[in-house]
């Protein structure tokens, strides 16, 4: 290697990995944000969308030109404008031009550009393409210096920057893209609707949001759909610049012969692809969580018709339709983020009413831009208009200097004391136009321009009248788009979500089936197919045995009790099969390690519980005061050690019967237990020693009835039961002759 070839110490620049990679991803993050992923708040556009319309114009793609092929415009705007993929360029121009997906199309496209089952376009040699009417009110005064160009990235030409925009853009077609950091989504909305809100804040420049929203109820989107969000929540969406908006389905019942019916669904939501759709609502047919669904299939031609046949008549359609709803994309959830290149510089989250703002800011520049052009272009004719005038006077004399000098331009600007200006036009006259020069329309033109140029002048000297010139051009754009009109007809319309308990519309995503739950002494849980009749068949592992078992449907929830005082709640439907000994309910709930399961039981909305700790305390609860929605569970009854849950009852009675571990029995009315949601309850009997040992809840009248371990029957009336009748809190009397010599009621069949 040559001394020429060794770099030397001073050819190496040592950086900081740190500030080196800061340095670089900002260029990135900004580049990203300013070129590609934000749109510009004046036109709603960003840079290749709007490198797409210009080169378009540039080829003269108007609405009433013929078509040019996409592969000729993909090719002039990669080659001249954007310095990325022909695909990407290629899948923006598409898009422009697919009405399921822009609610007013800026392209005009021949051949297969796509459908909303997701079928992707053909490729661009096959394709092509003109601009629309839209895209003529984005470019309306771009040759009039309405707006500036900057060069391009070879500096070769020049695009640009932002376009006129006469049409709202952003909000009538929204825009979507994610930029480092931070993203936008803005659904489309109706364009009608927003000239009206335009023209009212232009008459009230200090209207807010909530006037604006008379005008503007909620997006509009090409693909239709109900829109069932609340008022006030699309108001503070629209206030705060963030939220959302759930968008379902429109469907209707048609009747059948004998009673039966189908549900057609005729628009689906905004995005949603209708063959994955439709793919995935079979699947979940197919797994069984749609039970009240009998078939889908699409009958869909030109318009949309997905025909859902139900599994009987006796199918209730909307909660049908409610389950569909729930699983599905039949219903769906539209992101708000009005997060846009404020004034085409800086992210901002803008409210409704700054977008409506700065896009009519825009439009009054653009207004003073066009004026001052067209007042130089009439300054310059009037100024040609003198030196015609001059000819006309001269036409001999002009021609003889024309035909004999060298020079006629400097001799022309002397003897009649022209400008250059002047001059230049004279010469570049042609000789038959000369000849045909006539004073009267000379003066006649001059004196057209000078009225022109007063009247421009006054328009340009004051903002009333400039902002009456803006509110005109608005009403000739809603004029193109009238609201009976095929495209400017309001498509998504409103309605309130139907009031259906959320526990028909769970159940009926169940299909409902009769099981049997079975909780073993160390917490196995299973449910068995079918009501069983016979335990005693049920198998466990070694040194486990039966703790609870009971009958229940797939459409059931199930409660269970901890020892701690937590209740827990599952769905029945979710619960491990029968296959084995099950699962320990432990992998289910967050079952503490020092507490067991007290019991399981399925849950009665209309039923109360009466709790008692082992310490004597207790009170009755209502059975849907102990539902939780966690995992954790719920904290009830607050025990602590060596305090724990010992009895759980289902209050079906007037009295509560409660015994001791010393043998002792009160009895009180049931009355005096306190009803509450959560707590330690009230003392229910006293001990010196010891704490419950059972308990029972009965009616007096009919007395009080148990059995002995040989099976014998023992009954006691009200009468008898005198001496152990007493007050919440006592201690309570030895038990009767012929309990139990453990101490606990062995029919109980009230117990849960």
């Amino acid at each position: 290697m040559s001394d020429a070839m060794i770099p030397t110490p001073g050819h190496i620049e040592t950086i900081e990995l740190k500030s080196a990679l800061e340095e670089r991803y900002l260029a990135y993050a900004l580049s990203t944000i300013m070129h590609r992923a934000l749109p510009d708040v004046r036109d709603g556009l960003k840079p290749v969308h709007r490198r797409i319309i210009h080169a378009m114009r540039l080829l003269q793609l108007n609405p009433d030109q013929a078509y040019a092929k996409c592969a000729r415009i993909v090719g002039d705007v990669m080659g001249k404008f954007h310095p990325h993929g022909d695909a990407s360029i290629y899948e923006a121009l598409v898009r422009l031009a697919q009405d399921f997906l822009v609610r007013y199309p800026l392209i005009d496209g021949q051949g297969n550009f796509g459908n909303i089952d997701g079928d992707s376009a053909a490729a661009m040699r096959y394709t092509e393409a003109r601009m629309t009417d839209v895209s003529m009110l984005l470019l309306q005064g771009i040759s009039e210096d309405a707006i500036d160009f900057r060069p391009t990235y070879n500096e070769e030409d020049e695009e640009p920057i932002v376009l006129p925009g006469a049409f709202p853009n952003l909000l009538a077609n929204g825009a979507s893209g994610i930029a480092v950091g931070m993203a936008t989504s803005i659904p489309p909305h109706n364009v009608s609707e927003l000239c009206d809100a335009a023209l009212y804040l232009i008459e009230n420049s200090d209207a807010l949001c909530d006037d604006l929203i008379r005008f503007i109820p909620g997006p509009d989107f090409p693909t239709g759909g109900i829109l069932i969000e609340s008022p006030e929540q699309i108001l503070e969406s629209y206030r705060t610049g963030r939220g959302a908006f759930r968008l379902r389905s429109r469907w209707h019942k048609e009747d059948g012969s004998r009673g039966t019916y189908i549900i057609v669904i005729t628009e689906i939501p905004y995005q949603v692809q209708k063959a994955r759709l439709i793919e995935k609502t079979a699947e979940l047919l197919f797994a069984r969580k749609l039970p009240l669904l009998d078939n889908i299939h699409d009958e869909s031609a030109e318009d949309i018709r997905i025909v859902l046949e139900p599994k009987s008549r006796l199918v209730n359609p909307t909660l049908l339709v409610e389950s569909l709803f729930k699983l599905t994309d039949f219903e769906t959830r539209i992101p708000l983020n009005m997060n846009v290149l404020s004034m085409g510089k800086v992210p901002n989250v803008l409210s409704l009413r700054g977008i409506l703002q700065q896009w009519l800011e825009h439009r009054k520049e653009v207004l003073g831009r066009r004026l001052r052009y067209r007042l130089q272009e009439i300054s310059r004719r009037l100024e040609i208009l003198e030196g015609c005038f001059k000819t006309y006077l001269n036409l001999d004399k002009v021609i003889c200097i024309i035909r004999e000098e060298d020079e006629p331009k400097s001799i022309l600007m002397k003897i009649f004391r022209l400008t250059n200006l002047q001059a230049e036009s004279i010469l570049n006259m042609r000789l038959r136009s000369l000849r045909k020069l006539e004073e009267f329309k000379i003066r006649q033109e001059f004196n057209s321009l000078n009225d022109e140029q007063e009247k421009l002048e006054k328009l340009l000297s004051s903002e009333v009248r400039q902002w009456k010139a803006i509110a005109a051009e608005i009403k000739e754009v809603r004029k193109k788009f009238p609201p009976n009109g095929e495209l400017g007809r309001r498509r998504t319309t409103f309605e309130a979500a139907p009031a259906h308990d959320l526990e028909d519309i769970q159940h009926a995503m169940i299909e409902k089936e009769p099981v049997t739950i079975v909780v073993s002494e160390k917490g196995w849980l299973r449910a068995m197919k079918g009501h069983l009749s016979d335990y005693s068949s049920l198998s466990f592992k070694e040194g486990d045995k039966l703790k609870v078992a009971f009958h229940a449907m797939t459409t059931d929830k199930i409660l269970f009790v901890s020892t701690g005082g937590k209740f827990y709640t599952i769905n029945a439907n979710v619960l491990p099969g029968g296959r084995g000994h099950g699962d320990p309910i432990r992998l289910i709930v967050d079952l503490d390690n020092d507490h067991n399961i007290l019991t399981a039981f399925v849950l009665d909305p209309k039923g109360k519980l009466l709790l008692v700790s082992y310490l004597g305390y207790g009170f009755i609860i209502k059975q849907t005061d102990t539902i939780a929605n966690t995992r954790k569970g719920k904290q009830v009854i607050n025990v602590k050690s060596p305090d724990k849950v010992c009895l759980c009852i289902r209050v079906s009675g007037d009295h509560f019967a409660i015994i001791g571990e010393n043998r002792k029995m009160l009895i009180f009315p049931l009355e005096q237990i306190p009803e509450m949601i959560k707590g330690r309850g009230v003392r229910l009997q006293h001990y010196r020693d010891g704490g419950v040992s059972d308990g029972i809840i009965f009616t007096l009248e009919k007395g009080l009835i148990w059995q002995d371990t040989s099976g014998r029957i023992f009954q006691r009336s009200s009468h008898e039961l005198a001496e152990w009748l007493g007050i919440r809190s006592a201690p309570g009397r030895t038990l009767p002759k012929g309990f139990p010599k453990s101490g606990k009621f062995l029919n109980k069949g009230l117990d849960v």
